[in-house]
């Protein structure tokens, strides 16, 4: 297999027929490592909602447990990519999913701006940091994609393509983007998380490098200073040359997941979908109907 030889798949297939076909091998074989920096990316963008930072930090699940809070959000979504939307998995997951979403009061927008977080922060970070930009293909899989997730959570007034759902993020971003102290604390754990995944003595240097990949708008939401032009230029500068390292890599043979990823760290002997995220004691909503557990297999 050549290293383009994948793409050439991808063009040879229907972007909203073959939508969960082509994300599969967007995301799993041709950019897991970016997938998951760039959906890290996005979660942590919507934190500068101020009613969306606000609710996360009230939780105490961001603050208090971020390693767990990081954790469940990456599998549950891991696995409806993995299993598909009508397998028994995939419905475990979106089933825990809006339990807990109506365990709280969300706004439709709020959700469709998360949503619309999920397909533009991962296609500008490849278009960015990849080893190649994305095809038209892929970004139409992407939206069909999530257009998908969308309606199976009951989102409404979902953007129909990549391009609208573009737009719907940065108008929302422009009008909603604020301080808040709740915001910030859930922005503070979770660049504390990252820092947390390599040697203490590199902490500072995690934290710097992720503030340096941020833009104004970010920065200023959350009342942090601007790195200093040299430390951004030297961190993009690097993602960069990654890119182009993993250009002359051979292709990936197999899907990468993100229970592949060392990032998760609570479930080392498994874990399973149906108890994954958090069960409020209290809350809005009516009972939904639990299905069966649903195994997964170890984090490797």
């Amino acid at each position: 297999m050549k290293r383009y030889d994948r793409l050439r798949e991808i063009r040879c297939l229907d972007p909203e027929r073959d939508f969960l076909r082509v994300y599969r091998i967007t995301s799993t074989l041709e950019f897991p490592w970016d997938t998951t920096r760039a959906l890290e990316l996005a979660l942590y963008r919507t934190y500068a909602v101020p009613s969306i930072g606000r609710l996360l930090a009230a939780t105490g699940e961001f603050p208090g447990r971020p390693q767990k809070r990081y954790d469940d959000t990456a599998l549950l979504l891991d696995t409806v990519l993995e299993h598909g939307f009508d397998s028994e998995s995939g419905r475990s997951a979106i089933r825990r999913i809006n339990q807990m979403h109506r365990s709280y009061d969300i706004g439709n927008d709020d959700m469709r701006y998360v949503l619309c977080a999920f397909v533009v922060i991962p296609g500008r970070w490849i278009d960015s940091y990849g080893w190649r930009r994305l095809s038209d293909h892929e970004r139409r899989a992407m939206a069909a994609y999530y257009r998908t997730l969308g309606r199976h959570m009951g989102i409404q007034d979902i953007p129909s393509t990549y391009a609208d759902f573009e737009h719907c993020l940065d108008a929302y971003e422009r009008e909603h983007f604020g301080w808040c102290e709740g915001g910030r604390r859930v922005s503070d754990a979770t660049l504390e998380l990252m820092a947390s995944w390599y040697p203490r003595p590199l902490a500072p240097l995690v934290r710097g490098a992720s503030l340096a990949l941020l833009d104004d708008a970010l920065l200023e939401a959350f009342r942090y200073e601007r790195p200093h032009p040299a430390a951004r230029a030297l961190v993009r500068g690097a993602l960069r040359a990654r890119s182009k390292a993993v250009r002359l890599l051979p292709p990936r043979r197999t899907p990468h997941y993100a229970r592949h990823n060392p990032e998760i760290k609570g479930y080392p002997n498994g874990y399973v979908v149906t108890e994954l995220g958090t069960f409020p004691a209290r809350g809005g909503g009516c009972p939904v109907l639990r299905g069966p557990s649903t195994e997964s297999p170890a984090a490797e």
